[in-house]
């Protein structure tokens, strides 16, 4: 990154972590420079998505792999933490009951043994990234194992997006089928309905998104990032290098599950449920949305287009809600077709077409005559 492109993301930063947070607590409500609890609240989703698209770009827009099974982990993190939530509810209830809710409507005698370890801060927050990254590990040996890529790849990641939904939406596997898990009601012993823990979620997600952008450059800038981007312009010349493209393969896969399982972690708390409905393989399809509206393998660009997207869809649902589907659609055709590089790379390209020289017509040269024809001379016989 260049000096003032540095510059401009130190600042952005500045804005993000420190500024926002402050206009929310320090400007009374009636002051034009107050920015309200919801609107936090808002962009610290928004920041989460961020982190969600990450784990999608480097995958897809720096290894070639076009994973749609990214929501799935970021919703694994998300019912990890949200188990520990759930226990801190104690029997403040609806059934004054130390069960959650839905357990004592179900009729469970006690708590499930695999529940138990879930009471405890530091284990939820292990499992956070520990359980998608074990199936992440699990699915993509498997798969990478077997030469899978490719259109086969995607395939395989949604199916199994698919079918923990399904699994997650029965009611007898103990995360509270279709409702899911909701209600929470204190964190670290804090009030998450409180304006002061909502800002800290949000410097929270802030300082996560910056991490894993941070940790992600480095990254791509190493002799793994190389490999990375060989992989995806010729994963056979990796091959016939002495390279083990599917073990590079698997640990890209894995961090970026783990990736994806932090920001549903602190999604959670800010949003106040956790349902299959957030592992469904729309919600991957939407994180592609993003990476290919902000830039494909610019790190930068998928945050942008997770903001912008999110922020746009939020405007539409209000404004008119049966056309969203068709203008996100449209959106990504448009991203397709016109922006192949992305809001990232979009002054760039009119840059480019500004001062692409004008062709102008030569005029045609005049044909070079012919040569004069030579007369043999006769020989005498």
């Amino acid at each position: 990154m260049t000096k003032r492109e540095t510059s401009l993301g130190a600042l952005v930063a500045f804005v993000v972590i420190v500024v926002a947070p402050l206009l929310n607590a320090l400007p009374p409500e009636e002051s034009f420079f107050h920015l309200s609890n919801f609107s936090l609240n808002l962009y610290g989703k928004f920041l989460t998505f961020g982190v969600l698209a990450i784990s999608v770009d480097l995958l897809w827009g720096y290894t070639g792999l076009l994973s749609l099974g990214q929501s799935l982990f970021f919703a694994l993190g998300g019912y990890a933490f949200g188990m520990h939530l759930m226990l801190l509810i104690g029997k403040l209830g609806q059934y004054h009951s130390d069960l959650p809710d839905f357990m004592v409507f179900l009729g469970y005698p006690k708590l499930p043994p695999h529940w138990v370890p879930f009471k405890h801060f530091w284990f939820a927050l292990g499992a956070v990234a520990l359980v998608p990254g074990l199936l992440a590990l699990v699915f993509g040996f498997l798969a990478f194992r077997s030469r899978i890529k490719g259109v086969y790849f995607s395939i395989l990641t949604q199916a199994l997006t698919y079918g923990a939904c399904l699994l997650f939406y029965r009611n007898d596997f103990t995360f509270g089928g279709n409702n899911g898990l909701t209600d929470y009601k204190f964190l670290l012993g804090h009030d998450l309905r409180s304006a002061a823990t909502q800002r800290a979620l949000y410097i929270s997600s802030a300082l996560l998104l910056l991490g894993v952008y941070l940790f992600s450059r480095w990254l791509t800038t190493t002799k793994f990032g190389k490999v990375q981007r060989a992989i995806r312009d010729s994963e056979n010349r990796v091959l016939f290098s002495g390279y083990a493209a599917a073990n590079f393969k698997l640990f890209v896969f894995v961090v970026c599950a783990m990736i994806a399982g932090l920001g549903g972690a602190l999604y959670v708390p800010q949003v106040g449920i956790i349902n299959p409905s957030e592992m469904e393989p729309v919600k991957s399809l939407e994180a592609v949305v993003w990476v290919a509206v902000g830039g494909r393998g610019t790190l930068v660009g998928p945050i942008i287009g997770a903001v912008i997207v999110n922020a746009f869809k939020n405007y539409a649902n209000r404004a008119f809600p049966d056309y969203w589907l068709m203008l996100e659609g449209l959106l990504f055709i448009f991203s397709v077709l016109f922006m192949p590089k992305g809001i990232v790379g979009l002054p760039a390209q009119i840059r480019a077409a500004l001062s692409r020289p004008k062709r102008e017509e030569e005029p045609a040269k005049p044909a070079a005559p012919a040569p004069a024809p030579v007369e043999a001379e006769a020989e005498s016989v």
